[in-house]
């Protein structure tokens, strides 16, 4: 009996804490939407954040977005070759880059480097009592740490995806072309005919979305961080899984949703 009761405990102890845990983040959207319709923006802490997290995050965005196209194309190209439609390798990898490939490896990229930085930075001030200090001044934590965080990645985050899909249309260019002789005009004209405006606005919203998931758990996990660097770790780690995880689930439904509208956006 007592290891029936343990099973039907274990999940709803784990649903309580889902409950709870989304709970948080609902207060923590509220706090956000309430600074943010009262305009405090704090712009120079804005402009701060856009340089750490938007020009911070070039060089691995870059490097992932070049080699995560290059090896799409080698292995496109292998298996269209034995069937014969290497033409259409240009159309494939530039569709996958922008709809999946480009706006998810960069989200995943950007909430390992970036949102471990935030629940560090904000989990290390509130270990150290600033956060209560900022309290004590009059100013809320949310207004000072979080929005700042938010208006800049809200910005950074599309282009980032933007810069990760370019770069890696590049890299598949010089694969395919210098790498495998695929005429040039022959793959940028089926990768320009298959790849529509919507294609890319799929992958901006995709952008737009993991940047929000990203800011929301990384700040959520700093300020409950709690016993001391042993806790900011904690919560550093966390912040990484936990955003990881939620975007890839989140990536799932976006895909569902999109290509559900995408003949609306199709006769745009």
């Amino acid at each position: 009996m007592g290891g029936v009761t343990e099973v039907v405990r274990i999940p709803g102890r784990a649903f309580l804490h889902f409950i709870s845990y989304m709970g948080q983040i609902a207060f923590l959207v509220r706090d956000l939407m309430t600074a943010f319709a009262n305009r405090v923006w704090r712009l120079n802490l804005v402009a701060h954040q856009i340089v750490s997290i938007g020009y911070g995050s070039q060089a691995v965005v870059i490097v992932t977005g070049a080699f995560t196209g290059a090896v799409f194309t080698f292995q496109t190209y292998a298996k269209f070759k034995d069937f014969g439609v290497e033409s259409s390798v240009g159309a494939i990898v530039s569709v996958a880059l922008c709809r999946e490939l480009g706006p998810v490896l960069a989200g995943l990229m950007v909430g390992g480097r970036v949102g471990a930085a935030m629940a560090a930075d904000i989990g290390t001030m509130k270990v150290t009592e600033q956060v209560d200090a900022l309290r004590v001044m009059g100013v809320h934590p949310v207004d000072y740490l979080v929005l700042p965080r938010f208006i800049a990645m809200m910005i950074s985050m599309p282009m980032l995806v933007a810069e990760s899909i370019s770069f890696g249309l590049l890299a598949s260019y010089a694969v395919a072309v210098y790498g495998y002789g695929i005429p040039a005009p022959w793959f940028l004209s089926h990768m320009i005919d298959h790849t529509n405006e919507w294609d890319i606005v799929i992958g901006m919203i995709k952008g737009f979305v993991f940047g929000i998931i990203i800011t929301l758990v990384a700040c959520h996990q700093g300020l409950r961080a709690e016993n001391g660097a042993v806790g900011v770790g904690i919560g550093t780690t966390r912040a990484v899984v936990i955003s990881s995880l939620v975007m890839l689930i989140a990536n799932f439904f976006l895909s569902i949703l999109l290509n559900y509208i995408w003949p609306l956006g199709n006769n745009v």
